[in-house]
């Protein structure tokens, strides 16, 4: 799978599964704009995927913002002339239960998970329609779909499940621009995302308590996602656009038990 010569931006593109597949795509002829909300961190994830600098260009900002959007767009275009694939992975996750979430808990998923997806699909298209269309892939989630009890996450579902219907309304009206819009719906995939409300000491065995959860016995990894990224933006799937594919070892099938 060849993306020799693409541009691609990614938001959430500083660890996990974005930085995996900003690896995956550099690996394939592309060139990568990635985003996110911590300078440092972006800069070091930069320079690991490109010592010399010449195929990575990172944009530090809150992608919640219109702003941050733009400027990315801003930069593919000045550095690498164009915008190919727009890959929205940026999110935020932190069970809890519902009567707990506060509205700043709310405003927080719905601003980073389903209005960043919004204005970065937003500030792409002019791009992608100059250039004859393209490829926007969101990363959903299965919790987006179904309920977990063990999980309770209703303002992050929420967002989810308003990124998977942003995809299939876009893909309506801008499939005419020949722009596909697919997204993908992970289930537990081992992610630095745990890391954030978990003890680091915790984390390996909480990950792992879900395996059996998992039809295919395991959680997820980074690549297991990004293979169904890349399959998605890329020209194998050239007649599939609307498409909201589990990637969740099954769990969305039903359960052995």
């Amino acid at each position: 799978m060849s993306f020799q010569g693409k541009v691609v931006v990614i938001t959430g593109g500083g660890s996990g599964i974005g930085e995996t597949a900003a690896a995956r795509l550099l690996e394939r002829g592309a060139r990568v704009i990635i985003n996110g909300r911590r300078e440092d961190v972006l800069a070091r994830t930069a320079k690991r995927l490109d010592q010399a600098g010449d195929r990575v260009r990172a944009v530090a900002g809150d992608i919640a913002s219109p702003a941050t959007a733009k400027r990315l767009v801003e930069t593919a275009e000045r550095e690498f002339g164009r915008v190919d694939i727009l890959i929205n992975n940026a999110g935020i996750f932190s069970p809890k239960p519902f009567i707990e979430h506060s509205e700043e808990d709310f405003d927080t998923y719905v601003a980073i998970i389903l209005k960043g997806t919004f204005f970065a699909s937003q500030a792409v298209i002019p791009s992608m329609r100059r250039r004859g269309g393209g490829a926007i892939v969101n990363v959903g989630s299965m919790w987006g779909s179904q309920a977990i009890g063990a999980t309770p996450s209703s303002a992050y579902s929420a967002a989810k499940a308003g990124v998977h219907a942003l995809t299939k309304n876009l893909a309506i009206e801008l499939a005419a621009d020949h722009i596909r819009v697919n997204a993908v719906a992970p289930a537990v995939v081992q992610t630095p995302v745990y890391d954030s409300f978990l003890p680091a000491a915790q984390v390996e065995t909480v990950l792992h308590s879900f395996d059996a959860f998992h039809p295919l016995g395991r959680i997820g990894q980074p690549q297991d996602v990004v293979s169904a990224l890349l399959f998605l933006a890329g020209e194998e799937a050239s007649w599939i656009t609307g498409a909201v594919l589990p990637v969740d070892g099954g769990v969305m099938a039903g359960r052995n038990t």
